[in-house]
């Protein structure tokens, strides 16, 4: 039987459709991307380059894409963004195919992805609250869009396996390419709710200011993404460059790292499946708890056990990871107003995907300094430390929930 959020939000569900198999396809890149650098002779630093271009877009445009997102009709956003990163990834996986790719070539391609990202996601993190006519729903669909990412987790790596297996990592680039024009059939036929806006938008930089001020107002807002500066920038590089690298110098390369991939997804759907029903007192607390076990995932790939080991541990850590991101884009949509929600998600992904590019760009030649295994272990002691620190803070432990579609001026900042 469908979730009631499936069967009584008509937008939400076309929203879903289109983003769910897009997911599959985001996932099928994470797993071939560094292995495509490595096919045509690229280093691990290379690796870590590439990666980073993917993401560096976001400190850049990220806020930038917030204000738009807030001005602007947000679904069209989206679907000039879907448009843009099909382009990229059909032509990437064109030149792998043939044979012509260079390094340079994949860095520059990812790099325009990541630019069109950082508008798409500002703006998704707006139309989604739209797509809902009751607010009782917003906790479930996110669970569900995460269990939208938690599926693509495993059938992503699985198909990214077989492709690479029989036709290479070109063709399954152009799989990716052909998952957005499906999402831009989708967002075509979306229509959503129509947002509540500013009276009359300010000039961009007061505009810009405006969602900072959102942000500095909400002391449980600030300490939260201080902390996934934190994970993003020295817990996640461990996934997207140095577990990689390690398993393909000691465990059997991309195959094995399917596995892990697999099992990860499984659990961030226990997770999802759980987050339908269960609707925590404290969402933000218990995302905080989330975030500390979300961080054990650098020591667990680094920890020198078998394969199937390595993925019975992360399917746990995965429950962690889904549990933190749902509650805590749930407790941003409960509680900040519609006006500017996009710029503050904004902030949310300059905070989070805007900082993997300063830890992916170090971790590589960290670990050729001090070991592989060595950076891993720092990288989970870090992350720990980090989400005890916020968990420390009261206005986080204490967040109420809220109902969504807040209005009010935020309160003055906790001392």
């Amino acid at each position: 039987m469908l979730p009631s959020v499936l069967r009584e939000e008509r937008q939400f569900r076309l929203l879903f459709a289109g983003q769910a198999l897009s997911v599959i396809g985001d996932r099928i890149t994470a797993v071939v991307l560094p292995f495509a650098v490595l096919s045509i002779g690229g280093s691990t630093t290379d690796v870590g380059i590439i990666a980073a271009a993917g993401f560096l877009p976001f400190i850049v445009l990220g806020l930038i894409g917030g204000v738009i997102a807030d001005r602007f009709e947000r679904r069209r956003i989206m679907v000039i963004s879907d448009l843009l990163r099909l382009a990229t990834q059909l032509t990437a996986g064109v030149l792998l195919v043939s044979g012509h790719a260079e390094v340079w070539h994949l860095a520059a391609l990812t790099a325009l992805f990541g630019a069109a990202d950082s508008f798409f996601a500002p703006a998704m993190g707006g139309l989604m609250p739209q797509t809902i006519d009751q607010p009782h729903h917003l906790q479930p669909a996110n669970a569900l869009r995460s269990m939208a990412m938690s599926t693509g987790s495993i059938i992503g790596p699985a198909v990214a396996g077989v492709l690479v297996a029989v036709a290479g990592e070109g063709t399954a680039l152009i799989v990716d390419a052909g998952t957005f024009l499906v999402s831009v059939v989708c967002l075509l036929a979306l229509r959503p709710r129509v947002a509540e806006r500013a009276d009359a938008p300010e000039a961009f930089i007061a505009d810009l200011r405006g969602g900072w001020r959102e942000v500095r107002a909400r002391t449980w807002v600030w300490s939260f993404l201080l902390a996934m500066v934190v994970y993003h920038a020295i817990v996640l590089p461990s996934i997207y460059v140095l577990g990689p690298v390690l398993f393909e110098d000691e465990l059997n390369g991309a195959t094995s790292w399917a596995v892990v991939s697999i099992a990860f997804g499984l659990g961030s759907i226990v997770a999802d499946l759980l987050l339908l029903k269960w609707r925590p007192r404290f969402a933000l607390r218990t995302a905080a708890i989330g975030l500390g076990i979300a961080s054990c995932q650098a020591v667990i790939v680094g920890s020198g056990l078998p394969v199937l080991a390595i993925a019975g541990i992360e399917f746990f850590s995965a429950i962690g990871v889904s549990g933190f991101f749902t509650l805590w884009e749930t407790s941003l949509q409960e509680h900040i107003p519609e006006a500017s929600i996009s710029r503050v998600t904004s902030y949310d992904y300059a905070a989070s995907a805007g900082m993997i590019p300063l830890g992916v760009v170090v971790a590589g030649p960290v670990s050729d300094a001090v070991g592989i295994h060595e950076t891993l272990a720092a990288m989970t002691v870090l992350g720990i430390l980090a989400a005890v620190a916020c968990l420390a803070v009261p206005a986080v432990r204490n967040l109420p929930r809220g109902t969504g579609r807040d209005t009010a001026p935020p309160a003055p900042a906790a001392p």
